[in-house]
């Protein structure tokens, strides 16, 4: 059963496979139950894949092969807190070597145009920092980073 609120991502015929991608790479993610299509439709046939049922990092999803008409940006992202270099890395490289592409400021994009932000708790710790300074310098120093550095964060909050 589906749960009462959940995301529904528009695909053009892969959300089995962003699926797929995401439950390797994320903890406490899945692949559940998967739809077929009962008839053609504008965007494929009957027996097509329709929607897929997953789960995110926890959070209840749903893909859906609408299409090519609708098309994945920067207005919806998943932001992952990340505890460490390394987590950072994993989730980065994983994205982005898999056929996604690097933004700016911990955004990158997988291959499904599906936007995401790896963001290191330390970061977000320090450009919520309540001295404005230290604030300051931390968010000049993420403005000009692709994948997060977090020993260039922390140089930046001690000054």
């Amino acid at each position: 059963m589906l749960s009462k609120n959940l995301i529904c991502l528009w695909y053009d015929g892969t959300a089995l496979d962003a699926a797929t991608f995401y439950a390797k790479t994320f903890p406490d993610s899945a692949v559940g139950a998967v739809h077929h299509a009962p008839g053609d439709y504008p965007a494929g046939k009957q027996g097509d894949v329709l929607t897929v049922e997953f789960t995110v990092m926890g959070i209840p999803c749903l893909g859906l092969n609408g299409g090519p008409g609708i098309k994945h940006n920067e207005a919806f992202s998943f932001q992952v807190a990340t505890d460490d270099q390394a987590e950072t890395d994993r989730l980065w490289n994983a994205i982005v070597g898999n056929g996604g592409k690097e933004n700016v400021c911990g955004w990158c994009q997988d291959k499904w145009g599906l936007s995401w932000q790896i963001s290191p708790r330390v970061l977000t710790d320090a450009v919520t920092n309540p001295d404005q300074a230290v604030a300051k310098r931390a968010f000049d120093a993420m403005m000009t980073m692709g994948k997060i550095d977090i020993a260039a964060i922390e140089a930046a909050v001690r000054g």
